[in-house]
């Protein structure tokens, strides 16, 4: 982990965000800067790769919700 826990989640959106940017870059090398087709072939670029990504199991989101308060939780104070 490059940062700190406490912005563990900015880690994963920089590396989303440098994976997109590549993404684009290459949908709009493939079409001579043409806009709307490079979004569409940026689209369809990502859709392929992280379609395949995630077929093959590569990567993934691990969340876990518990509904029991903490025991270190502050106590909220109602009036």
């Amino acid at each position: 982990m490059l940062l700190p826990v406490e912005y563990a989640w900015a880690e994963q959106v920089l590396i989303a965000s440098i994976v997109v940017f590549f993404f684009a870059w290459i949908g709009n090398t493939i079409t001579f800067s043409n806009r709307v087709i490079s979004a569409f072939v940026t689209a369809l670029v990502f859709a392929i790769i992280f379609g395949a990504l995630v077929y093959f199991g590569y990567g993934g989101v691990q969340m876990s919700v518990s509904t029991e308060p903490s025991p270190t939780a502050p106590a909220t104070l109602r009036r």
